[in-house]
This record gives C-alpha cells, sequence and structure tokens, in this order.
C-alpha cells in the first residue's frame, strides 16, 4: 500500500526493472529502426517517471509518517498504475513478438550481440510489468475496500 515500506520497495522495484528495459534497449545501435522498441521505451520511460514520483511520496510518507490512503489520492494511484501496466505490457507484448520473430521465426539474428540485448530488454520490461500489475491489483483492492 502507499507509504509502507513493501510499497516503496514495489516502487523501486519497477523503477530498476524500466530502467534496466530502457538501458539494454538503448545500449543497442538498431532498435529505432523497430516500432515496437522505440514504443518499449517510451513506454518504460512513462514507467520510469510514474514509478519514481511514487516511490519518493512513499519514502516522503514513511519519513514524515504521513498516511496517503485518501480516497482521492488512491483512485490517482489507480488510474495511473492501470494506464502504465496496460501500456507496459503492450510495449513488452510487442517486442517479444519482434525479438521472437528475428530468433525462432528467421531462425537467427543477423545483428549479432544487440539481439540478447533486445531480449534482456524485453525480459526486464516484463518483469517491470508483473511489479506494476501486482501494484495496481493492490491499488484497486485498497479503493473498492474503501
Amino acid at each position: 500500500t502507499p507509504g509502507t515500506v513493501t510499497g516503496l520497495v514495489l516502487r523501486i522495484s519497477q523503477c530498476l526493472f524500466a530502467a534496466g528495459s530502457i538501458g539494454c534497449m538503448a545500449t543497442t545501435r538498431t532498435f529505432f529502426n523497430f516500432t515496437a522498441f522505440c514504443y518499449l521505451i517510451a513506454s518504460m520511460g512513462l514507467q520510469l517517471v510514474w514509478s519514481s514520483g511514487l516511490a519518493f511520496l512513499d519514502a516522503y510518507a514513511l519519513a514524515k509518517k504521513k498516511v496517503v490512503h485518501t480516497p482521492s489520492l488512491v483512485g490517482l494511484f489507480v488510474v495511473g498504475d492501470w494506464v502504465t501496466a496496460t501500456l507496459s505490457l503492450a510495449a513488452a507484448s510487442s517486442s517479444a513478438g519482434i525479438t521472437v520473430l528475428y530468433f525462432n521465426d528467421f531462425g537467427t539474428c543477423s545483428f549479432g550481440p544487440e539481439c540478447q540485448k533486445y531480449q534482456m530488454a524485453v525480459a526486464l520490461a516484463f518483469l517491470s510489468w508483473i511489479t506494476i500489475a501486482v501494484s495496481s491489483l493492490i491499488m484497486f483492492w485498497l479503493l473498492a475496500a474503501g
């Protein structure tokens, strides 16, 4: 929940996975040739901004011992988490489709060592999505519980 140590850890893990995905993808020379990979970077960038903002809010709430479970804040968290979760899943899935195309359907990837970076970026994007999906379900449950 927001303002707890576990909430802070969940937000930090979202940030780390998103930053790792961006880092892996951005260190390749040819990612911009694929729309799905560009979308992955944009989606993970949004995920990084959203999660880091909420991580700072969680850290502030922990430091000041404030409760951030007001219905308006939780409603905002629900909408933001669901939007970023949907975008993250779409970006990770489309990028996974491209990597499967190059590794399985074409037999080998002609981009050399960049292919492993593509795979790592997609794996980190899925890990980021898993953490944001958990967070969004918890936020929805908090909102529904009142």
